[in-house]
């Protein structure tokens, strides 16, 4: 679906015209290509004084050949040379140099008044940063730290971040990822989703990252070798998934209702992937997937993308719109996990990524029935996440406004305020969604579980 408001913000008139009247100015975003480098420009690197990341941030820095830059900081400096990464200097006082990222490692603040360090990094070089940059904020844990004070200014780094993300503008995006104990190897994929243009419409967000099975992939195809299964693949956020799985390198299973069936050939041939038709609402749909994914060797992805809308004001809503929503959205996916983990259908380190939304964050009105169940899902990942073995991890993305037919199909004030209420001032493209479900399911993901990440451009709803 065309953003026409973005298209002329963007053309010459438009541009002065948004100056001038201080209007919403939605950039065209960077998005992922494979013809480019993993960060397309420079990357400058700051720590404060005592941080103990910056040698995994540098191991990454290192792997995906990062142009990187840093001032007169010799712990940093010592860390870099340890992992092989070339830091060239920075002189602070040089207001031409333009970046593509700024990383900063803020694991060494362990206090309100180290809080100072922030200011000092970002503060001379926050008008340095190109359009569609990267802004990322490497910290501890708050429960895994030491002291209070220290788990009081770490926690302090989420407002930071989130302020970041709403004041730079221009299509950045800023994150903050916090990394557990003995979890430094698992950081790679987390930091290089973080910085890559896959993360064009996810900002504003916290990722936990915890100790997991660290296992070396291909980068380039993550999921060469592996099934995946996709709910709900016919068309739209589902379609652009089981195309980024298959991207990856693996084999998917594009699931859907007997009535999508055509489009669901259609997605699956383009992409070599395998069709299955079945209702998730019923009894043995557990059952039949596990049966078709055991003809390849069991599942190493189970993306629950299907879902509905029935939305009427709770007093209007009858009970049949309650249920059908609350079963496709939420119950039918418990029923699913359950079956496929007692029943061991799943092979070791396999993923599970659900689709929950801002609405089960935030709350909408006419949509107490879609709202519970997309809560519901978060609540699903939280409460499974601690009880899953072999290296099996679940998790969530949220999403926001993205533009697809469901979108389309609102009336044009709502369907604007949607797409102008967040820090990138536009929707997001069914592909954004995709790539963080991607980002998920990588194998070098293990040290991610129980996390629930919004795709929404730093939406104003919700926390």
């Amino acid at each position: 679906m065309s953003d026409h408001y973005q298209s002329f913000a963007n053309s010459a008139l438009g541009q002065i015209l948004v100056k001038n009247l201080g209007l919403p100015a939605p950039l065209v975003l960077d998005r992922f290509d494979a013809s480019k480098p993993l960060i397309n420009g420079a990357v400058l690197f700051g720590a404060a004084p005592g941080s103990t990341l910056s040698g995994a941030i540098s191991d990454t820095l290192a792997s995906i050949h990062a142009d990187t830059y840093a001032g007169n900081n010799a712990e940093l400096q010592q860390a870099a040379a340890k992992s092989g990464l070339n830091v060239r200097a920075f002189n602070s006082g040089d207001k031409e140099a333009r970046f593509k990222a700024f990383v900063f490692d803020a694991s060494g603040i362990k206090s309100s008044d180290e809080l100072i360090e922030l200011f000092n990094f970002f503060s001379p070089i926050a008008r340095q940063l190109l359009p569609s940059g990267r802004v990322v904020v490497v910290g501890r844990t708050p429960s895994d730290t030491a002291t209070t004070k220290e788990a009081t200014a770490q926690r302090a780094l989420e407002g930071f971040v989130k302020s970041v993300g709403k004041e730079f503008k221009k299509g950045v995006a800023a994150q903050l990822v916090y990394v557990g104990k003995g979890a430094e190897a698992n950081l790679e994929s987390t930091l290089r989703f973080f910085l890559s243009a896959k993360s064009a419409y996810v900002s504003g967000q916290v990722a936990r990252v915890t100790k997991g099975k660290v296992i070396q992939v291909n980068w380039a195809k993550p999921l060469t070798g592996k099934t995946a299964l996709v709910t709900g693949a016919s068309r739209g956020i589902g379609e652009a998934i089981a195309r980024t799985l298959a991207r990856d390198g693996a084999h998917v299973i594009c699931l859907d209702v007997p009535q999508q069936e055509a489009d669901l050939q259609r997605v699956a041939g383009e992409i070599g992937g395998s069709v299955l038709t079945e209702d998730i609402t019923a009894p043995d749909a557990g059952e039949k997937i596990a049966a078709f994914a055991q003809n390849r060797g069991g599942l190493d992805v189970l993306v629950h993308n299907a879902g509905v809308t029935r939305d009427k004001m709770l007093a209007n809503m009858k009970d049949s719109q309650w249920n059908l929503v609350l079963n496709i959205n939420l119950s039918s996916e418990e029923r699913i996990n359950d079956y496929l983990l007692e029943n061991k259908a799943f092979n070791d380190n396999a993923r599970i990524i659900c689709v929950s939304s801002i609405s089960g964050i935030a709350g909408n009105l006419g949509q107490t029935n879609y709202g519970a169940s997309k809560a519901g899902v978060i609540g699903l990942v939280q409460s499974v996440a601690p009880t899953l073995k072999g290296g099996i991890t679940i998790n969530a993305v949220a999403p926001g406004f993205i533009e697809t037919a469901m979108t389309a199909a609102i009336p044009l004030q709502i369907r604007e305020a949607g797409r102008r209420m967040n820090s990138m001032a536009q929707g997001g493209q069914p592909v954004d969604v995709a790539e963080a479900i991607a980002w998920f399911a990588n194998p070098a993901s293990g040290g991610l579980n129980g996390n629930v990440v919004r795709v929404c451009g730093q939406s104003l709803l919700g926390a």
